[in-house]
């Protein structure tokens, strides 16, 4: 619970934050830019636009701007946000499909070049089947896997996005080639759902949210879970509890600019943890069937590096990256 005293008002705005000691950091600002690097609507506008709405009834900031840069998962918007170093009033939203997508891109650049400040939510993948599949579970679906990988079909999105990713995992953890999975990648959660039901597809990887309403119809059967532990409102079996030692979260958070100081950092991670333990952003939260898995400071940035490192691994692997 977040200690109830009376906040320090005060703004971050370039350089304001530069000579204020550790006690006096403020969970309340005057104004905070939020850098979207994909087209609005999309899952991390949805998470900027949250944290507004949060904020916002929350009393922590009053006045927000928006800016898009959109293309190639974060590709192109990430290197706009480097220049504006030692800017301490902004924040920039992105999570997992930005680590694939820049490596995917053979980037120059890299998301641990901005400053950790948040992870905030997770959306783990759910692997389906159609109802009238022999495959009950994942130990069946993974002893298919083992004896003839390419006979497996798997429907998800992007190549290289977080579904593939996590097939590839699972190759990986059963000790088949990723590259000899069978993945068909689709550019919505839409079309793989109708290549599952009209059979073209063995199997089906998403975001739980993607594929909820039509396992609720029981139109598609739910089989593993990338979570570390079932969930106990959605019930599916964990991959790990089946034998297939894989976990992956599509998360999101938040970055700072580079070449901004201790104190500002401090001060913006404290407005974020604010937000997050606020009732407000709790409530959107589960509206909206997000995961919270707060994360910050340097235990963030560690995640965030070795998320770099183990994504690079599976891609290479996918043949997706050198």
């Amino acid at each position: 619970m977040m200690l109830r005293r009376d906040f320090l008002k005060t703004s971050v705005a370039a350089g304001a934050l530069a000579g204020m000691s550790a006690p006096a950091f403020a969970q309340t600002m005057d104004r905070l830019r939020m850098y979207i690097p994909a087209a609005p609507g999309g899952g991390w506008d949805q998470t900027g636009r949250t944290m507004e709405q949060a904020m916002r009834a929350a009393g922590i900031v009053n006045n927000f701007q928006f800016e898009n840069v959109p293309g190639a998962g974060g590709a192109v918007g990430l290197p706009r946000f480097l220049g504006m170093r030692g800017q301490s009033d902004i924040l920039m939203v992105a999570g997992l499909v930005m680590i694939g997508s820049l490596i995917a891109n053979k980037s120059p650049v890299k998301v641990t070049d901005a400053t950790p400040i948040a992870r905030l939510t997770g959306e783990y993948q759910v692997v389906v089947v159609p109802p009238n599949s022999p495959h009950q579970d994942m130990r069946s679906l993974a002893a298919a896997v083992k004896a003839n990988p390419g006979a497996v079909s798997w429907a998800g999105g992007s190549a290289g996005g977080t579904d593939h990713i996590l097939v590839g995992m699972i190759g990986q953890t059963l000790g088949v080639e990723p590259k000899a999975m069978s993945y068909v990648a689709f550019s919505g959660g839409g079309p793989a759902q109708a290549a599952l039901l009209g059979g073209q597809t063995t199997a089906g990887v998403s975001g739980w949210g993607e594929f909820a309403e039509q396992i609720k119809a029981g139109r598609l059967r739910a089989i593993g879970y990338s979570s570390p532990t079932r969930d106990p409102g959605i019930n599916v079996p964990t991959l790990k509890e089946q034998g297939i030692d894989v976990e992956l979260a599509n998360w999101r958070g938040v970055f700072a600019a580079p070449g901004i100081n201790a104190n500002q950092r401090a001060a913006l991670t404290a407005v974020v943890e604010r937000m997050a333990k606020s009732s407000q952003w709790k409530e959107e939260c589960t509206k909206r069937d997000w995961v919270e898995i707060l994360m910050t400071g340097d235990d963030f940035g560690r995640y965030v590096a070795a998320e770099v490192a183990r994504i690079e691994g599976v891609l290479k692997n996918l043949g997706l990256a050198t």
